[in-house]
Parts: C-alpha cells; structure tokens; sequence
C-alpha cells in the first residue's frame, strides 16, 4: 500500500461499544485478572516474565488447563506487563504492583481502555512475526545464541509480510467493492502478497510459495485471534496433512469448499485497531461521520475521493446536524472556485443537494446569476419539480458540460460510465467540439484530450484532439 493516497474511508463502531468488545477479548481479559490476581509474593525474572514456579498459579486463576496453559498465563502476564496493568517495583528483586493503567480498564474512559487494548495489541503482532518455539529451539548454539541465519527468518521482514497482509485484509473491508465485513478466504490473501497482479497462470513455484505464506499465516491468525484483531476458521487439519504429503501443492485443490483453507475477517474492534495503526503510519485513513462538525468546504473536499455510497453516508450525517436552508447556503458558497479541485466540489455540492428538501429553494434561486453555479441551480429546481425556472444559456449548458466531465474524471478517472458519458455528449450535438474548445473553463482544454482520448472513434477522438489544441492555445498554454 502507498501512503500516498488516501484509504477507504471506514465505518467505525461508537467508542463505548468497541471498548465493551476490548475487555472481553480472551487475552486483554486474562491480563486484567492476572494483574488484579497479583500480589506482594509475586516473582517476575529479570525480563518481567513470571517465574516458572508461579505460571501454575497464574493458569489455576484463568481457569486454564492442558498442555498449553502455563503458556497462556504466561502471554497474559506478558500483556499484563506491557500495557501497564501491572508494573515492576524492584528488577533485583523481582516485585511488581498494580499499574496505573489497570484503573483505566474500570473507571477509565472508552478510549483509555482503547489505548491499553492497542498497547496488547502491539504485543502480540510481534509476537505472531517471530518462528515458533520449536524453530527458534533448532536454532539455538551450544552458548544458547539464537542463529537467526540457520532460521532464513528476517524480522524485519516478517514482520513487513504481516503488515502487508493487514493491511490489504483492511482494504477488502473497507472498500466497497470487497467482502465488507464479510470472511476472506485465506488463500486469497494470502496470494494477494505473493502473486503478481499482471501474472495470467501462477507456476508451481509461486503456488508453492503460496501455500508457505498460507501456513504460515494460520499460525499468526490463530495468534492474534485472542486479542481480537481478527475473527478466524483455522485451515483444516486434514488438509494441512495432504499438502504436507504431496510434492504438487496445487493438486490439493478443493474447489466444493474453500473454508477448508481458512477464512479470516476483521471484527470492528480490529478495524478500528488497524485504522489507529495506519493513522500511525502515516497513512490517510478517513472514518465515516469524522467531518460531521466541519464546514461544507472540510465535508466536500474530504469527501472528494471517497466512493460514492460512503459519500453519501458522510453527507447525511453532516446534513441531519442543520437547518437546511442554512445548510444548502453553505455548500454552494463552498463549491465555487476555479482551482483543480472545484469540479469535483460542485459535483459532491449537488449530490449533497439532493439530500436536502424543498426548504432550500431561496439558496438555489439566489445563485442562478452565479457563473459557476447558475447550471447546477437549475437542474436542482427543475428535478424538485419547481416552475419558473430561467432557461440557461447555451454558453452555460457548455459550461455545465466541460464542469460535469471534469468531475467525473476527478472522482473515478476513465471509468466505461464516463466513456458512456463522453461518447453520448459527442453523438447528442454534431458541433460540440466546434462550441467546447471556446468555453471559458479552467479544465476545458484537459476534458477535450480526455474526450479524446476516451473516445472509440477515430475521427471524432481526431476532433476532440484538435479542440483541445484550440483550447490550450487559446488559454495560452
């Protein structure tokens, strides 16, 4: 992902429903108990770990059994320790005391017990990018050093893939065109890191390398479900089995039922958790309903880039916050302009207006003598189904047109609705381009190359070509 472009905006839980989720998440939970279950004979070792004759304890007060249950305490405690629930009092000594953090989980505010959750959170995204405790066991030298290179593991890198994966798990459920909040099968996430987007028929090799990362991330899912980043379907045991038996990972194919591979999905509190950590990162991460308290100017230019259902979410609530006739005068006073970014303003300017009842009818009629904004006034009007309405100008209808292509080409570039767009333009008015290349528009000479440039025809993309000469010239560009 580039942190060049803005993200797709996200819809967030409120804050006290996503904390709710935070303190009863199995991990944040048990690290909570352990830091209240903590006392003046607690012993930790010199890295702040519980020492080992006290993990049985730890795992009775959890309620933990098996094979795997100190482990557990002992990530609890680790969590614990981390996120300031528990804190050390003297290092030789081994004590430790409540934290201050601990009184946030009870009395703190939702965010406050946000921040502690994004504190485990960060615990275990390191923990899921280092080998497992057989591997780094392998590994380990006679002086009990870790060889990292005998390992061919990169933290770095590791910890780069899992990143990558989240955030490409992040865009599938923001974007309107994904899953939404729906499951991703793991295969395919997995491939969106490995296989190249221009690749036709992956080779074996690739698919191979595939199945590496699938394996490699159903470890790390299974980790990170606890502090609850993520809900998640391991991959099948019985499947892990038959690729391990075979040379040809691609032959263990079972097209009948792909949850066999895995299915992973963010929960709300993991999209939140992973919008924060882009936030962080220096990405541009938008949230539904953060322009709310805004001015028109801060909710059309930031809902510029967003798709158009999310658009529209972000306006509603903008608009239920005002009288709407106040409301409509703001927005058009916001959507003029002639920089770069008007056209597409004046564009999210009237399908604002669309939202807004017939209370706006005065703001409409009081901007018809507008240059920039006589053309979007009247068709407001006339689709309210108002009488009266002036005839615009045959200069304005150009006018309106070079602006409404200019929009269009802002929000989705060359889209096939824009192609449809550009073609009907040409077919409707035999002398459009002989009439567009003299329109005084900033984006006039720009539009006529698009249009020519979209255009299936030769000659009339030849004519559009030609007008957009005319218009640069005129322009002197």
């Amino acid at each position: 992902m580039s942190d060049s472009s803005p993200l797709p905006p996200v819809r967030l839980h409120p804050e006290a429903e996503l904390a709710r989720d935070a303190l009863s998440t199995p991990l944040l939970s048990r690290a909570a108990r352990l830091a209240r279950w903590a006392g003046p004979d607690t012993r930790v070792d010199a890295g702040g770990g519980l020492v080992d004759e006290q993990l049985p304890a730890a795992a009775e007060e959890l309620a933990l059994s098996g094979d795997d249950a100190a482990a557990y305490a002992s990530e609890a405690w680790r969590v614990a320790v981390d996120t300031g629930l528990v804190e050390i009092v003297d290092e030789e000594a081994g004590t430790v005391a409540p934290g201050a953090d601990l009184a946030l989980l009870t009395g703190g505010s939702p965010h406050d017990v946000l921040a502690v959750w994004l504190g485990a959170l960060e615990t275990v995204l390191a923990d899921a990018s280092v080998p497992d405790l057989d591997d780094l066991v392998d590994a380990m030298d006679a002086g009990g050093e870790v060889d990292l290179s005998s390992l061919d593991w990169d933290p770095e890198a590791e910890a780069e893939f899992l990143d990558g994966v989240l955030g490409n798990l992040y865009l599938l459920t923001a974007g309107e065109d994904g899953p939404g909040d729906g499951p991703v099968p793991l295969p395919a996430l997995a491939a969106s890191m490995i296989v190249p987007s221009d690749m036709g028929e992956p080779t074996n090799d690739v698919l191979e390398q595939v199945s590496d990362a699938m394996m490699r991330l159903d470890d790390q899912f299974r980790l990170l479900a606890p502090v609850g980043l993520v809900e998640y379907q391991p991959v099948d045991e019985a499947l892990m089995a038959e690729v391990e038996s075979t040379e040809d990972p691609s032959a263990v194919v079972d097209d009948t039922d792909v949850s066999r591979y895995g299915m992973v999905r963010l929960t709300p509190l993991g999209l939140y958790g992973m919008r924060a950590r882009l936030l962080e990162a220096g990405f541009e991460a938008p949230a539904v309903g953060e322009l709310v308290d805004k001015g028109a100017d801060a909710l059309l230019d930031g809902t510029a880039a967003f798709p158009q259902a999310a658009a529209r979410t972000e306006t509603e609530q903008w608009l239920t916050r005002r009288e709407p006739l106040a409301a409509a005068r703001e927005l058009l006073a916001a959507a003029r302009g002639a920089d770069a970014g008007a056209p597409l303003r004046r564009l999210r300017c009237q399908q604002a207006l669309s939202l807004v009842g017939a209370e706006a009818e005065p703001a409409l009629r009081e901007v018809l003598d507008d240059p920039e904004l006589g053309g979007l006034a009247r068709v407001w009007l006339t689709e309210a189904g108002f009488s009266d309405v002036p005839a615009p100008s045959q200069e304005l209808v150009f006018w309106l047109t070079v602006d409404t292509v200019a929009a269009q080409l802002a929000a989705e570039g060359n889209s096939d609705e824009l192609r449809a767009l550009v073609e009907g333009l040409a077919a409707q008015h035999s002398g459009f381009f002989a009439a567009a290349w003299r329109v005084d528009h900033p984006a006039t000479a720009d539009v006529l190359e698009a249009m020519g440039r979209l255009h299936p025809d030769k000659k009339v993309a030849k004519e559009a070509r030609k007008a957009a000469f005319k218009a640069r010239s005129q322009q002197g560009g």
